[in-house]
């Protein structure tokens, strides 16, 4: 059976996730979320699809998505439940409608921008230490799935300044900053002077949401907006560069900047990490695979001591020292 989807067009008008909107709402350019009653619900259109968590609705060129999440249980796993629920059977498409019903449904979860995504962090780290404490299936949920992968960054990275490239959300530069993710882990706050942790990404938006909940938390943390390849940063300025998840979603010769970037940049440790994977995920942004090879050859290229191993997904670990 064909599944009809909503294309649209991508919007001139950049997300803004702090924003004001009514409490229970988000608008932006082409989507409007609404908070609603399981069993009450938006009143005509009729919905197009009703999942177990939303209520898809067309208005003209705009998509309207009613959900009936509750503030606890709002955390990183939203994106598996659009993703399965929405994108997958094709209801809806694109990266730019993805990232905007995200963050209707965050915004419109908890009423006021700060309070929304606060409780959005706080739920996804503790879920995280959750993970950490009793490890179970990571088949369904984002935040199981990166869980052991944090967890073994904060253990590489240890003490010292630490710059995280390619951060998004920012989830690893706070609990690199917020005493190893309180886990009792090598490198905690003690161990770094205040400022010593930078989450960096391309997205001026992200980082600015990341600095505003850095500081709502009271975290230890700079942020920066810049390409990967190219940080507004002096050389060897930190001990350690970290590139978690980053590689994969870039060209080779683009990848092969970013870890250029990185040995400018740090005294001490390169921290590379990436999925191993038969084919690029699309859906996540993947453009290409790795595997030991690959990672070795990175090694190689750097002309530095290095380790490769595998540990949920394969690990690359330069050292300058």
């Amino acid at each position: 059976m064909n599944v009809p989807s909503l294309r649209i067009a991508v919007a001139a008008r950049r997300i803004d996730p702090l924003a004001e909107n009514p409490p229970g709402r988000y608008a932006d350019a082409l989507v409007g979320v609404v908070r609603e009653s399981r069993l009450g619900g938006v009143p005509a259109p009729r919905p197009i699809v009703r999942t177990e968590h939303f209520s898809l609705r067309r208005r003209g060129r705009r998509v309207e998505l009613g959900h009936w999440l509750r503030p606890e249980q709002l955390d990183n796993d939203l994106a598996g439940l659009l993703a399965e629920e929405l994108f997958a059977p094709g209801w809806l498409t694109g990266s730019d409608i993805f990232e905007r019903v995200f963050t209707g449904v965050v915004r419109s979860c908890v009423d006021g921008p700060v309070p929304a995504w606060t409780t959005f962090y706080d739920n996804t780290l503790a879920r995280i230490r959750e993970c950490w404490r009793t490890p179970g299936p990571a088949a369904h949920s984002s935040i199981a799935g990166f869980a052991p992968v944090y967890r073994r960054t904060l253990e590489l990275a240890g003490a010292g300044t630490v710059l995280d490239v390619g951060s998004c959300f920012g989830f690893l530069p706070l609990m690199l900053a917020e005493n190893g993710g309180r886990a009792n882990l090598p490198g905690t706050d003690r161990d770094r002077p205040r400022g010593a942790v930078i989450a960096s990404d391309l997205s001026p938006g992200t980082m600015r949401l990341l600095a505003t909940v850095a500081r709502a938390r009271g975290s230890r943390l700079s942020t920066l907006a810049c390409d990967a390849a190219r940080v507004p940063l002096p050389d060897r300025s930190v001990d350690t560069v970290t590139v978690i998840h980053v590689l994969e979603h870039l060209d080779p010769a683009h990848g092969d900047a970013v870890v250029a970037e990185a040995l400018r940049l740090a005294r001490r440790r390169i921290v590379v990490a990436v999925p191993y994977e038969d084919e690029p995920t699309a859906a996540y942004g993947h453009v290409r695979c790795f595997g030991p090879d690959q990672l070795a050859a990175l090694g190689r290229r750097a002309g530095l001591p290095f380790t490769v191993t595998s540990y949920h997904g394969g690990w690359l670990v330069l050292d300058l020292a």
